[in-house]
């Protein structure tokens, strides 16, 4: 061993050794070949590994051993090789490799599950498998965990925390979050924060961690307005001088349903029921203070990132002005009609200057539901080897493009519970031979473009939300009902707030659907009307339905600018 991988040796178990860990023997010889990859650079690549694998990493010992090590190590590298296509596509001229290689695809069954921990006031990761079929905890561990996600977003809001000085003066503009099993014998106005839920037929309650309690919502005052609204109307202050929400976009309301959490004041009467004034969702926190309170965790699995490779991917993100995503919605491949408007598009995206770097399609990928009816699996897989003949044909989409594909709520798969599972081998086989890059992924699915976090759902929610809806939204603000849906999804951070009898969720992946922190993009899959609609900063849309009226959206992530297409 030469003096020089001696002093680094000595340098790193130095490092460690003052945070307080020590590394075993493979570990330190795992950091060791890291370093050596970047002579002249070697302080910089330790500082750089050590920054993300004690700062970012939970580690659960003072020992480290391979395993962390390797895993940062494999996510560095991989960010270094996409800046390095970044710069050799831009030196060559190469129009698609620098966005494939920029364009990252993540199952939602890889996604990391973090809990919050209500007295430590921290996220930690967990590790382990996690089950397909839990166990019963497990049902009650994604309820809670869902409500504690929200209730940390809360309790960072300075109009729901406990004043540090109780004067008159800051009870004026409090709503300190009472725990509802407080409410037993007070009297007065007080703001609680709880899940709704259908305990007894007929009868509504709002639950916490620590107890439930009837709820009424006879008197309400228009359950729909945002808390915040409400709150500024009595201080008398401007709604557009708050936190909560851009100046630029109106306050929408959302569909209250049984699983969605909620804030509302009210009073305790003798009864034993609380009476409902004010309710409204927890309001939304500003994508950046989430990302701090994350505490170098990666809550959307698309990697963690240092300061300095955030900036580099910005900088070649701003460039990318030509990168462009196609996102279809209910594909039929049996349907000849259908596949003859397909060939219409594709010809058209053939002759452009730069083609679109990914073409996302979205199921249903079958005119019928792919049930236990349903028994022409061996006519679908031919389907989709058509389709990919069909691609094949536009040479230069097939070269400079990549192909992802999605599943619907009705395609093949082992049961119509989320998150869904990739199409099955079977029937994507004949489109692979003719489409080697094609990406099967997850329903919902996630995708980082350089620094930005878009997520894909297909699943025909708004017809879903509106049935399972408690009481009518309130038109006051808006009569669109996407701007509900979005408003209701972002505010609850969380793709599908139905019941469970309504929409099965796998309880041990639930946080698959999560929205925290806020992505930039969410595209919403659904057969309804073709919507796009930018709330709080983030730009959500609907395709549409491709079979029903023909209608598909070309995305520019550079941009957020969405261009509602048709034929």
């Amino acid at each position: 061993m030469d003096s020089g991988t001696m002093m680094i040796r000595k340098k790193v178990q130095r490092k460690c050794k003052i945070r307080g860990y020590t590394l075993k023997v493979d570990a330190l010889d795992e950091i060791l070949s890291f370093v050596n990859r970047f002579p002249g650079a070697e302080d910089d690549a330790l500082d750089l590994l050590l920054d993300h694998l004690l700062d970012h990493n939970s580690l659960k010992s003072s020992i480290i051993d391979r395993e962390p090590v390797h895993r940062v190590v494999t996510l560095l590298l991989e960010a270094e090789a996409a800046v390095d296509d970044d710069v050799d596509d831009e030196a060559t001229g190469g129009p698609s490799s620098s966005s494939s290689s920029a364009i990252r695809v993540v199952d939602a069954f890889f996604v990391p599950k973090f809990r919050y921990d209500p007295i430590k006031k921290i996220f930690y990761e967990h590790t382990g498998s996690l089950a397909i079929h839990g166990e019963a905890s497990a049902k009650a561990g994604f309820y809670r965990d869902r409500f504690l996600l929200l209730f940390q977003r809360l309790a960072r809001d300075h109009h729901f925390s406990k004043p540090a000085f109780d004067t008159e003066i800051s009870q004026v503009g409090s709503c300190e979050i009472s725990p509802i099993q407080s409410l037993v014998g007070q009297t007065g106005r007080r703001w609680v924060m709880g899940v709704i839920s259908q305990l007894e037929d007929g009868h509504y309650f709002l639950e916490d961690l620590t107890a439930s309690v009837e709820i009424s919502l006879s008197n309400a005052i228009s359950l729909i307005l945002n808390l915040t609204t409400t709150w500024c109307d009595r201080q008398n202050v401007d709604i557009q001088t708050e936190f909560f929400f851009d100046k630029e976009y109106k306050i929408t309301t959302g569909f209250f349903s049984e699983n969605t959490i909620v804030v509302a004041e009210g009073e305790m009467l003798l009864e034993g029921i609380f009476q409902v004034i004010t309710c409204g969702f927890p309001p939304l926190e500003d994508r950046d203070k989430s990302l701090k309170s994350r505490a170098g965790h990666d809550f959307f699995g698309g990697g963690i990132l240092t300061k300095e490779e955030t900036l580099r991917l910005a900088e070649f993100e701003k460039r990318a002005v030509n990168d462009m995503f196609v996102i279809f919605s209910d594909i039929w491949l049996d349907n000849e009609e259908v596949m003859g408007k397909l060939e219409i598009v594709l010809d058209g995206f053939e002759s452009v200057e730069v083609v679109p770097s990914l073409f996302v399609f979205m199921g249903n990928f079958c005119s019928h539901p792919c049930n236990l009816s349903f028994h022409s699996f061996s006519s679908l897989r031919s389907q989709f080897g058509k389709l990919g003949q069909l691609i094949a044909a536009h040479p230069r989409l097939k070269e400079h493009s990549r192909f992802l594909f999605i599943p619907g709520p009705d395609d093949a798969g082992p049961s119509t519970v989320l998150p869904r599972c990739a199409l099955p081998k079977y029937l994507t086989e004949e489109l692979q031979k003719h489409i080697p890059n094609a990406i099967f992924s997850s329903n919902p699915c996630r995708i980082k473009f350089y620094t930005q976090e878009i997520v894909f759902f297909r699943q025909d929610l708004l017809y879903r939300m509106r049935r399972s809806c408690l009481m009518p939204p309130s038109m006051e603000e808006t009569t669109d009902p996407f701007q509900h849906l979005v408003a209701t999804i972002t505010h609850q951070s969380h793709l599908c707030p139905l019941p469970l009898i309504v929409q099965p969720i796998v309880w041990n992946y639930d946080h698959c659907l999560y929205l925290y922190p806020t992505p930039h993009t969410i595209v919403l899959g659904d057969k309804s009307e073709q919507k796009a609609f930018k709330y709080t900063g983030i730009t959500c849309f609907n395709p549409g339905s491709f079979s029903n009226d023909y209608t598909f959206v070309a995305y520019r992530p550079c941009t957020q600018e969405v261009e509602l297409s048709a034929l």
